[in-house]
């Protein structure tokens, strides 16, 4: 199955904490990390006052099923220190699941697509990235940007 991750941090080493999580995903069983987009640095979404934050996406193939991937992810999040404080607050590590594949999921746990990535420009532009015609799983993320006032955003490396 191929999902589409988004990483966020904005503590500590930021590049750092993003190849740390994506190192480890690559070491999940029967797992590969395929592509991941440029590092891109964006303002913080839902609580500002906090440091700006790094974000990629990534895609990976895996053979877990998505609550497996998503168990995978929680358990990275946390070998990496990741504490939930508050909502939207500072994270050593976010790992998101976007997307998997043309899945819609809608558990307690677990809602794919993610419930609100076509609202978060940090997620759409590296997504955009990844695949440039804008449709992914058939569906078009184009018309969500140019719904989204503000959420600066601006690639660190390519």
């Amino acid at each position: 199955m191929i999902y589409l991750l988004s990483l966020g941090t904005n503590i500590g080493d930021r590049a750092e904490n993003i190849q740390n999580a994506l190192d480890a995903i690559g070491l999940l069983p029967k797992t590969k990390v395929l592509r991941a987009s440029s590092l891109y640095e964006t303002e913080p979404v839902g609580y500002a006052d906090q440091q700006s934050f790094y974000n990629i996406a990534a895609e990976v193939e895996s053979a877990f099923e998505p609550a497996e991937m998503l168990g995978a992810c929680l358990g990275i999040e946390a070998a990496l220190g990741r504490v939930r404080e508050f909502k939207n607050g500072p994270r050593i590590i976010d790992i998101d699941i976007i997307f998997a594949e043309d899945m819609i999921i809608n558990e307690e746990n677990l809602i794919v697509p993610h419930p609100r990535y076509h609202e978060r420009r940090f997620v759409l532009v590296p997504l955009l990235e990844l695949y440039p015609d804008g449709v992914i799983f058939g569906i078009n993320i184009l018309p969500f940007l140019d719904k989204i006032d503000g959420q600066e955003i601006s690639i660190i490396n390519s």
